[in-house]
């Protein structure tokens, strides 16, 4: 299945050259369909194609990154944490979870 997202330009470059493999949202009703071997599409010019390869599923981006991130300073962490309040409130966070989506570049 394709699925489509966009992404700003930042995080779109680094999934694009290689320095960003995991990509964090809500994991709510959009994100619930996501299945290993999907594909996603990364709208920004020129578009991304990738194929998800695993799927990380916690209650909070706190949890989430403990889990990816192992060995990194519990500070950054939850600065980290913090940081995605920019995109999701924390009641959203609580009602739907969070997921990291693993992902590899297709073209």
């Amino acid at each position: 299945m394709l699925h489509k997202m966009k992404l700003q330009e930042d995080p779109f470059e680094r999934i694009k050259n290689g320095t960003k493999t995991v990509e964090f949202r809500l994991y709510d009703e959009k994100r619930r369909t996501i299945q290993i071997g999907d594909e996603i599409e990364f709208s920004k010019l020129p578009e991304l194609l990738v194929k998800v390869i695993d799927l990380y599923k916690e209650e909070s981006f706190e949890k989430l990154f403990k889990k990816v991130f192992v060995g990194e300073d519990k500070e950054k962490i939850i600065e980290k944490a913090k940081s995605m309040n920019r995109f999701y409130t924390p009641e959203q966070e609580k009602e739907y979870g969070v997921v990291g989506i693993k992902i590899e570049i297709i073209k």
